[in-house]
């Protein structure tokens, strides 16, 4: 007995460990790594154990709702506790619900509502003005992210004839357009994709920057009355018909029956139909009607005895691989997707599917002709999970990637540590939009008012087909267009010309070389002064020079031995663009000395600050050690200030830099 008590306590504790990571990367870090599925098994598991020895429940993450409150937002204690949902997964768990409530309820009614898949969160009105909006957190302790809530159009921010007090429960969400929208600006600014609906809403209103939670175009849906002071409510129903009428948006197409059998109809239509949904889902909820009767069910320390959430299973069928088609997205990466013979998941018709990269065809041995096992699980982009060698037809060959660009015909940069597969041609039409975006943004040709939306305008009336034909748009074409005025046309094609003036780094940074970062974009510039004298050097020569690798001078060289990059260069040239550096050292008094930037600045950004140390001689680091000479200290500074301490460094402030930069 000792023996599996023992065996049983050691699963225990791996268990929590397992629960305790995935709560901290889904309700803090808003970037799951399993998914609900994955998770309730750990959850279903460690409870069983639990069940069977009590006393390992102390402290259990079965015992808990969601994640800390982050150390950016203030605390605050829930007047109403904030409690989970009791997960089901099958209609017999449905039915053993319905069972439980009938043994203790007098008069049963449900409401089926969308279990809608984003961040819950508490709003508070005050005499029908809204005074805060507060995290779910751990459930009886929130952040307090109001600022960020006020940004949220479709909440009513004043509520007319509304309770003296009022606090409101619902779910914020980022929509599935808005979300696809911001991944798609995301790309072409080469930022990391955001892994869904959900995760976007959630790390939105944890922004510390009220502004950036508003550029995401929140929504709000109220699903629940949590305090009411001076308003009763019989029934669930009848509160959201309440909410409704003082102007929330509240759960949609919510229904009320008195059957289980009713309700099991009305979450097999509510799962067919979530793909037509402008919100993702994660399941259905039941939920008694009746709140007196809800009174005398009670609620355990995590979940509610009177309400359950429905999880829809994820969808495998099997289907035949059809093809193997080639895309390039706007970062130049080669990505293979599956044509399927049609299927149809999760209330969907699936004819495509992502195959990642080569080595995910590689570690799956995925040939054209498999047949495949599909799965799609709510809103997530349809994955292969593996292939059934027993149906693998004969003539099945590996498939391989190709090594020209499906889309310009250029070869393709292979580089064997990594999974992805580059074309590099700077005038390959799959990557123009992004290639145009990066070109004109401050940091490179800083072209002022030449933002994405404007750029996929120029592009799609075929205004441009590379960034060279930037310097031909004329003011009349652009009036033409549906966003400009004469002023507004004519302030971007000024911005354009001075471009030309910005220099051989910007150039550099401009071309969105691999691996070629600002940083060393300004080294070659001012080592090389010509981008032809640039373009004719060789691996050595490249790396011969401070801060060029081996990595990165291969790159370089590849680049400029595709004819296209060339001729869109000569292109530039043309047009008038400065390919030229001019040595803008004014002296070598910082020569050998190198600087570490933190804090804020009052007189200099960090750029002009960085650029200026840079003109007397010295070098800019990110990181402070050992051979650090200054560190110059803003306002606000931080953990590079307790360090530069730690190792002795000087610490010097912005009147002593100016003094430094000033002296004869």
């Amino acid at each position: 007995m000792d023996i599996l008590k023992n065996a049983a306590t050691e699963e225990a504790r791996e268990l929590r460990a397992q629960l305790e990571y995935h709560n901290k990367k889904y309700y803090e870090e808003d970037a799951p790594e399993i998914d609900d599925f994955a998770y309730d098994a750990l959850s279903r598991r460690l409870r069983e154990i639990e069940e069977q020895y009590p006393e390992l429940k102390e402290n259990s993450p079965t015992l808990r709702v969601g994640g800390a409150p982050s150390n950016g937002f203030a605390s605050v204690r829930h007047e109403v506790a904030m409690q989970s949902l009791q997960d089901v997964f099958s209609f017999e768990e449905v039915d053993d619900f319905d069972r439980r409530v009938r043994e203790s309820a007098a008069e049963v009614e449900y409401v089926t509502e969308y279990k809608i898949d984003g961040l819950s969160c508490a709003v508070e009105y005050v005499d029908g003005e809204l005074i805060r909006g507060v995290t779910r957190g751990d459930g009886l302790v929130g952040e307090d992210v109001t600022a960020n809530v006020m940004t949220i159009r479709s909440l009513p921010k004043h509520l007319e004839n509304a309770p003296h007090r009022l606090i409101v429960r619902g779910e914020i969400y980022m929509s599935k357009s808005v979300f696809d929208e911001l991944n798609r600006e995301r790309e072409l600014n080469d930022e990391p994709l955001l892994a869904n609906p959900r995760n976007a809403a959630a790390g939105s209103i944890r922004q510390l920057d009220p502004k950036v939670a508003a550029s995401r175009k929140l929504d709000i849906i109220i699903f629940n009355v949590q305090l009411s002071e001076g308003k009763d409510f019989r029934t669930h129903s009848e509160s959201l018909e309440y909410l409704a009428s003082l102007g929330f948006t509240v759960s949609p197409e919510f229904r009320v029956f008195d059957r289980i059998e009713d309700c099991e109809k009305r979450i097999l239509e509510m799962g067919e139909n979530r793909e037509n949904l402008s919100f993702g889902i994660d399941g259905a909820v039941i939920k008694l009607n009746s709140l007196a009767e809800r009174g005398k069910l009670g609620s355990t320390v995590k979940f509610p005895r009177w309400a359950a959430a429905y999880k829809y299973p994820p969808e495998k069928k099997p289907t035949k691989l059809l093809d193997i088609v080639i895309t390039v997205g706007r970062t130049g990466v080669l990505v293979p997707n599956a044509v399927l013979e049609p299927v149809r998941l999760a209330g969907v018709t699936v004819s495509r599917a992502t195959l990642h990269n080569r080595d995910f065809i590689r570690s799956k041995d995925i040939r054209i002709g498999d047949t495949v096992l599909v799965q799609k699980a709510g809103d997530i982009i349809p994955e292969i999970l593996g292939v059934d060698l027993s149906k693998r037809p004969e003539n099945a060959t590996a498939f391989e990637m190709p090594k020209f660009c499906p889309a310009c015909g250029e070869p393709v940069f292979v580089d064997e540590d990594e999974a992805a597969i580059r074309c590099q041609s700077a005038e390959c039409p799959a990557q123009l939009l992004r290639s145009v975006v990066h070109f004109a943004s401050r940091d490179a040709m800083d072209i002022d008012g030449l933002g994405p939306a404007i750029v996929e305008m120029l592009v799609d009336e075929g205004m441009i087909k590379d960034v060279a034909d930037l310097y031909s748009v004329k003011v009349d074409e652009l009036v033409k267009l549906d966003r400009f005025a004469e002023k507004s046309a004519n302030n971007l094609v000024v911005s354009i010309s001075a471009s030309r003036e910005r220099g051989l780094a910007r150039v550099l940074y401009a071309m969105g070389i691999r691996n070629v970062g600002q940083k060393a974009a300004k080294v070659l510039a001012q080592h090389f002064g010509t981008m032809d004298a640039l373009a004719t050097a060789t691996v050595e020569d490249l790396t011969d020079i401070r801060d060029v690798g081996a990595i990165t001078a291969e790159t370089i060289v590849e680049w400029f031995s595709i004819e296209k990059n060339r001729e869109l260069l000569h292109r530039l040239a043309e047009v008038g663009v400065d390919l030229h550096e001019e040595n803008h050292t004014i002296d070598d008094r910082f020569a050998g000395k190198t600087f570490v930037l933190t804090g804020t600045l009052s007189k200099y950004t960090r750029a002009e600050a960085g650029e200026l140390i840079e003109r007397f001689g010295g070098k800019v680091s990110g990181s402070v050690s050992k051979k650090t000479d200054f560190v110059l200290a803003g306002e606000d500074a931080g953990s590079k200030l307790h360090k530069a301490t730690e190792l002795g460094v000087k610490i010097i402030s912005e009147d002593d830099f100016e003094k430094m930069i000033q002296a004869d």
